[in-house]
């Protein structure tokens, strides 16, 4: 009986074990996530919240690694890694897609957004398809969520502005993106690229006299402790984008993908809540810390720049694109 019973055992052992091996293997996916953006900012906090959550509604089958802080590289490494699918994930802001399929950068283009409302229908609209269908084509990686980065403001150190007049050969910080420079460029600005991760440096050692970004990453960066004047000028409104690796992304079955996009939609919405809740009491907060905030002439940033930038990248974005997503 004992002999009887250890064969029965050891043959169920056998047959349980491809079961068991497919279960595991099903347990395997793995995406790896990576931002540019420190912990403390509020899109981190979603992050860690979708891992949590698809880990939860997959049983464990889609695990997902955040990596923050530029852990595994520049906005420029991560969106490349993304790419090869070294990683799996990305989020970063809509010009930065730019380099691969020209007409993303449109969507960070500067004074194209009348609201954040009006972005967010954009987005969801037919427009951005084509867009996609076009990353997915030639870089292999596909968008499958999206979240309010915010409003985006200049800060200065020493030097006080007060209008377009006084950026002369100003030397401003801006991301590795074309729509960016024709915009400093565009204002008198001597236009400054750098990595996100050294800005802060930057700033204290003044390598540069300023920067650009929404309030909540100016507060998540600690750029009000080097910048003593903040200017409100509103001149581009980031929609960030979240990416998949194309192969990754056909990995999972289709309700684990429909879980995935499910909860960046949830969570990004709490996020977008969360930077504008931010946006709504940072002025006051950065005057407490001792920020000037000065008065600005917001015109005199805005008409050179929509006299010069639109038609300068026309040819790339496709004609009468402007009008259709200022319009949507």
């Amino acid at each position: 009986m004992t002999i009887r019973r250890r064969t029965l055992l050891a043959g169920a052992s056998l047959l349980a074990a491809p079961a068991l091996l497919t279960r595991r293997a099903a347990a395997a996916v793995t995406l790896r996530w990576g931002t540019v953006l420190p912990t403390s900012h509020p899109s981190v906090a979603m992050m860690d919240k979708v891992a949590r959550d698809v880990s939860d509604k997959t049983g464990g089958a889609v695990a997902i690694q955040t990596f923050p802080s530029g852990q595994l590289g520049t906005s420029r490494d991560v969106i490349e890694a993304t790419s090869t699918g070294a990683i799996q994930m990305v989020d970063e802001g809509a010009a930065q897609f730019g380099q691969f399929s020209a007409a993303f950068s449109i969507l960070e283009a500067p004074y194209i957004w009348q609201s954040a409302t009006h972005m967010r229908r954009a987005l969801a609209s037919p427009i951005v398809d084509a867009m996609n269908a076009d990353l997915v084509a030639k870089r292999q990686m596909r968008v499958i969520g999206s979240t309010y980065y915010g409003t985006r403001h200049v800060t200065t150190g020493s030097r006080d502005v007060k209008s377009v007049e006084d950026m002369k050969g100003f030397k401003l910080r801006i991301p590795e993106v074309d729509t960016y420079r024709a915009m400093a460029e565009a204002w008198g600005a001597k236009a400054t690229p750098l990595n996100f991760g050294e800005l802060y440096l930057a700033l204290s050692q003044g390598a540069v006299d300023g920067q650009e970004n929404p309030l909540p990453t100016i507060q998540s960066g600690k750029f009000f402790e080097v910048q003593k004047h903040l200017l409100l000028t509103a001149h581009i409104m980031t929609p960030r984008l979240i990416v998949v690796n194309e192969t990754a992304w056909k990995s999972l079955s289709a309700s684990q993908q429909d879980i995935l996009r499910a909860s960046l939609a949830a969570f990004g919405k709490e996020q977008d809540d969360e930077i504008v809740r931010q946006e709504n009491s940072l002025v006051d907060t950065f005057k407490q810390a001792g920020m000037i905030v000065t008065p600005i002439d917001v015109e005199s940033f805005r008409k050179p720049v929509l006299a010069s930038v639109p038609g300068k990248f026309e040819a790339k974005w496709g004609k009468g694109l402007w009008e259709k997503v200022a319009s949507a």
